[in-house]
């Protein structure tokens, strides 16, 4: 049973093991360490007993947040925990008050643009050659998030 909870100390050895297999340009563990000392950043794990099965991370200011990473082990792919993990962010986000939300993914990551769209995100630019290793464009997704009226 996959658990979600707030990224702590004991899990970025296995973040960061989780980010060399999943990216070419991968974080180190003192990255992600700074990131829980960081005030505009929010960071969740979903967990399967204590092993990591994925991350995903934020960044807020000014009512905007960014989603800076997300990551699925490859035996945890294709069980909806990216999902999980997304709709978790999106709560935690709107505590913050955050307005929109934004991330970029490689123009070749379909399964993760099937997923964003169907979240509600929305392509809304390109960056050329924003990646490296290899060199590929980045779509630019955003959502708009609404607060319910709390009639005040």
């Amino acid at each position: 049973m996959i658990r979600i909870t707030k990224m702590q100390k004991e899990h970025i050895a296995q973040i960061a093991e989780l980010e060399t297999l999943c990216f070419s340009l991968p974080w180190d563990a003192a990255s992600f360490e700074s990131e829980l000392e960081n005030p505009l950043s929010d960071w969740l794990v979903a967990l399967e007993g204590e092993t990591l099965a994925a991350y995903v991370g934020a960044q807020t200011a000014g009512g905007e947040s960014d989603i800076m990473n997300v990551a699925v082990a490859p035996s945890f792919r294709r069980r909806g925990i990216a999902r999980e993990l997304m709709i978790a962010m999106e709560c935690t986000l709107r505590e913050r008050n955050t307005e929109a939300i934004s991330l970029e993914v490689r123009e070749s990551n379909l399964p993760a643009i099937r997923l964003y769209e169907s979240l509600g995100f929305c392509r809304v630019g390109l960056r050329p050659n924003y990646y490296f290793k290899p060199k590929e464009n980045a779509l630019i997704y955003r959502k708009e998030m609404c607060h319910e009226d709390t009639g005040d």
